[in-house]
């Protein structure tokens, strides 16, 4: 017979029947019967001032967490208002469906060289983190940030911080502004002694929304964070982002060369997945472009999207203090039946790699009125492996080569481009050389001359797909490829924006 697990382990129950998610959507529903207050707190002017410096000498006393004297699996900790924060956030204990506010006090902190608040100004935080042992039973390490606008981010066991989340997207790379919408208020269940799971829940305001959300944050490796969202409309925005994810890509294996710098490869991610209804998972390697480019997915009823790292070897980063071989692929599983729209990806131009340049969401194509509910319901994965995302062969490395011409003047041909693309997994290593593996690559904007090759790397198996492709003309081309074998499709489909080679940067990073 099972047994019945301990009440503190028990699943979250739905977000229907969840009172605390009741209390933030109501507050939702009513901020947006009031018009829109974009006003901060008055910050004392020594706060105002800070600096980077000044503010990281700021630090929260871990002593003074939340639920550290209960012996709580989980601890909060506190960020404090300043420099690029100035805007605060009510935080409040759900405690057996009652609300308890957390004030903030001045002697949470160690100000360092900084001047300490007076004792009644109650400024409020800019933000928690949540700590929980996660990768070893000795020691709480940081899981959960949430920290400037609807920004948050997840660590999973063995990862360091890379990707965020965000709450929503509104306009971004549209005609109209990009607005930022913020959590006002924060809410803590305060979680049973042994429990897995904890509920985080949030009331947002903006100038053209207002919503409420749930966060149900599950440690581990991955960390996952199940995610239920109702939003309601003060307007009509020209593009509504849900579950958007925001990543930084400076440059790889694609590009080398471009900036002056030791190391190989800096990024956070490098590559847009996506999971179509039908089964079909498809890889776009990021890219720092030139300027902005702006690519859509359409899609109908999707299983998920994300930002992914899949490069995990040192020595392609060398890296000793950013890790970027640790940080962590960002993925969003869908919960019910998203209907039509697409997954956008918005690539910026940048030089410095302190700057998100990529941003990725989904677009419902229904426009919901003004005074309208949305809801939706998703999962966030914070994997350090992308094993269990597209189970077929997986595109690994982009290479592109210019074509040499055999005749004089020898310059290489700016329309032509030779493309190398590594792909491996689902035991392609393993395959025998009968029947052989062809590679099947379509153009939009161009066309491929001459054969299309794959072969194996004498290495680890890798099978590698080597074409050439002249583009039509200045436009960008888009390419597809993906390997099969008889009428076995083996891998995922590749796809590539072959943009004009930028020219080669001199600024360091």
């Amino acid at each position: 017979m099972e047994t019945e697990p301990a009440a503190s382990d028990k699943p979250p129950r739905p977000a229907a029947h969840d009172p605390a998610f009741a209390k933030a959507v109501a507050a939702a529903k009513a901020l947006l019967e009031r018009p829109y207050d974009s006003r901060t707190t008055a910050l004392p002017e020594s706060l105002q001032k800070l600096d980077y410096d000044g503010y990281r000498d700021i630090r929260f006393r871990p002593a003074r967490a939340l639920w550290k004297k209960e012996g709580l699996p989980y601890q909060l900790q506190f960020f404090h208002p300043g420099f690029l924060f100035p805007r605060t956030v009510k935080v409040a204990e759900w405690v057996d469906g009652v609300e308890r506010p957390i004030d903030f006090a001045p002697e949470l902190f160690d100000y360092g060289k900084n001047p300490t608040p007076a004792a009644h100004d109650d400024i409020g935080f800019a933000g928690l983190r949540v700590h929980t042992r996660l990768n070893r039973p000795d020691y709480f390490d940081e899981v959960a940030v949430f920290l400037g606008a609807t920004y948050y981010r997840l660590l999973g066991r063995s990862q360091v911080y890379g990707a965020s989340a965000r709450g929503l997207a509104i306009d971004v790379a549209a005609a109209a502004p990009e607005e930022f919408p913020f959590f006002r208020r924060l809410w803590v269940e305060r979680p049973k002694p042994g429990a897995r799971h904890l509920s985080l829940y949030a009331l947002m305001d903006g100038q053209s929304v207002t919503g409420a959300y749930r966060f149900v944050i599950t440690p581990g490796a991955p960390t996952t964070a199940d995610v239920d969202m109702a939003l309601f409309l003060r307007r009509v925005p020209e593009k509504l982002g849900i579950a958007p994810l925001t990543s930084m890509f400076l440059f790889g294996e694609s590009t080398p060369g471009r900036f002056d710098d030791y190391r190989p490869e800096v990024h956070d991610s490098d590559g847009l997945l996506i999971h179509a209804a039908n089964g079909e998972w498809l890889f776009r390697p990021l890219q720092n472009p030139a300027k902005i480019a702006v690519s859509a997915f359409a899609l109908e009823s999707p299983r998920g999207f994300g930002l992914v790292q899949r490069d995990r070897v040192f020595d392609h980063y060398s890296d000793l203090e950013a890790h970027y071989e640790r940080r962590p692929s960002l993925y969003v599983a869908a919960r019910g039946d998203w209907g039509k729209g697409h997954v956008e990806l918005v690539e910026i131009p940048s030089a410095r790699e302190t700057h998100d340049n990529v941003v990725a969401f989904w677009v419902p194509d229904a426009r919901p009125a003004a005074g309208a509910r949305v809801d939706f319901a998703y999962r966030v994965e914070a994997a350090y492996d992308d094993g269990s995302e597209s189970p077929r062969g997986r595109a690994i490395a982009t290479r592109i080569a210019p074509v040499d011409p055999l005749k004089p003047p020898y310059k290489p041909d700016p329309r032509q481009g030779r493309f190398l693309v590594d792909f491996a997994g689902n035991n392609l290593a393993a395959l025998s050389p009968k029947p052989p593996v062809e590679g099947v690559v379509s153009v939009n904007g161009g066309r491929v001359i001459g054969p299309i090759d794959v072969d194996r790397t004498p290495t680890d198996g890798t099978l590698r797909a080597q074409f050439t492709v002249r583009r039509d003309n200045e436009q960008p081309v888009e390419l597809r490829a993906f390997l099969r074998r008889g009428a076995d499709t083996l891998t995922e489909t590749w796809s590539y924006r072959w943009d004009q080679r930028e020219p080669r940067s001199t600024e360091s990073p």
